[in-house]
Parts: C-alpha cells; sequence; structure tokens
C-alpha cells in the first residue's frame, strides 16, 4: 500500500520528469528540423551534423552530465544542465529521420512539383515535408522514448525527476522508494510510445 506522502512523491516528481522531457523534445526538434532540412540542401553539411549528434548520444548519459556541469552558462547544477544533456540526446533520432524521411522523397514526384512551377520553399513546404512527416515522427518517437528514460538520471545534478526517487531508494536500499520511481517512468515511456505510435498510424491511413 502507498502512503500519502509517497503518492504525493510520486505524482510531484512525475510533473517534473515530464516537464524536463516536453522541454528537451521541443527544443530538440526545433533544433534538430531545420538543421535536418538544411542537410538535406547541403550534403558537406550532412557529415558533420550527424557526426556531431552521434558523438552527443555515444557519450554516456551520466558522463554526459559530468562534463556539462563546469561549462559557463549551460553548465552548473540544476534542471538546465539536465535539460541540455536531454536535448542533446533527443537530437540524432529526429535529425537522422528528418534527413532520412526527405531525401527519401520519389525523385519522379520533386521533378513533377518543379515541372509545375513550384519554388524551393513551396516544394518543401507542399511536397517534401507532408511526405515524409511519419518517418519524421518516428524519429521524435525514438526521442521521446529514449529522453523519458535517460531523464531518471537528472536527479544526479539536481535536475528533479522521477529518478529521484529511484536514486533516494539505492542510497536508503529501499525498493519500494525504486519501484515508485522506475515503475512511472516505464508507464510514461509506454504512454508516449503508445500515443505517437497512433499518431504515426493516422498519417499512414492518410
Amino acid at each position: 500500500m502507498i502512503s500519502a506522502n509517497l503518492a504525493e512523491d510520486i505524482l510531484r516528481h512525475a510533473w517534473e520528469h515530464l516537464l524536463l522531457v516536453l522541454i528537451s523534445l521541443a527544443v530538440a526538434a526545433a533544433i534538430a528540423v531545420p538543421v535536418g532540412i538544411l542537410m538535406t540542401r547541403r550534403a558537406r553539411l550532412r557529415r558533420w551534423g550527424m557526426a556531431f549528434a552521434s558523438v552527443a548520444q555515444t557519450v554516456p548519459s551520466l558522463a554526459l552530465f559530468g562534463f556539462l556541469i563546469p561549462i559557463p552558462v549551460v553548465g552548473g547544477i540544476g534542471e538546465r544542465t539536465a535539460i541540455v544533456a536531454l536535448v542533446l540526446y533527443a537530437l540524432l533520432p529526429i535529425l537522422r529521420n528528418t534527413l532520412v524521411g526527405i531525401l527519401g522523397v520519389d525523385a519522379a514526384v520533386r521533378e513533377s512539383a518543379v515541372a509545375m512551377g513550384m519554388t524551393g520553399s513551396e516544394l518543401l513546404w507542399k511536397v517534401e515535408l507532408p511526405l515524409s512527416l511519419r518517418t519524421i515522427l518516428a524519429g521524435v518517437r525514438t526521442a521521446t522514448v529514449t529522453t523519458i528514460g535517460t531523464a531518471t538520471i537528472a536527479s544526479a545534478i539536481g535536475g528533479g525527476g522521477l529518478g529521484v526517487l529511484i536514486f533516494r531508494g539505492i542510497s536508503m536500499f529501499d525498493s519500494g522508494q525504486i519501484l515508485a520511481g522506475a515503475v512511472p517512468a516505464a508507464l510514461l515511456a509506454l504512454m508516449a510510445d503508445a500515443a505517437l505510435g497512433r499518431v504515426e498510424r493516422r498519417f499512414v491511413a492518410a
């Protein structure tokens, strides 16, 4: 039986966790989608952009949090550093899927649009983005699930979230506290995956 205090803690930290994830994903998408579009226009930029995003994701999560702490402006202890780290982790799947989605548009479709007199901007907004939207959403879906899991480590640098309960449980050898943080985090990931999966299927049907 969950006590009233523990239930209150779970709700508070779940809300903190959700905010961390939503802010991080919004920032990551705002960066990755435009950069991904730019990379489809400039082949030289692709190698550097993908290399940066790949390196950011290969660094162990706890190590990345630690690396960011001493950096001026973006570093320190708290939510800001946690959000920066989570944004770096979410960039790769969104960036990669944006690139793959737009480059995957049939060349014949592009040629037909250009033959109809479409400008580069019209081609992007009326043809390429609509046709690649499902692939981009798949990247957002992957980034969301990954970010929900990675955000549990944010509490190690004072970022809050459900990781607070997990780390508290580890320090106290209290499996109840660990489960109180781990189970809601897993449920958040499953619900987010299911919701975004439904959105993807709508685009398939369309």
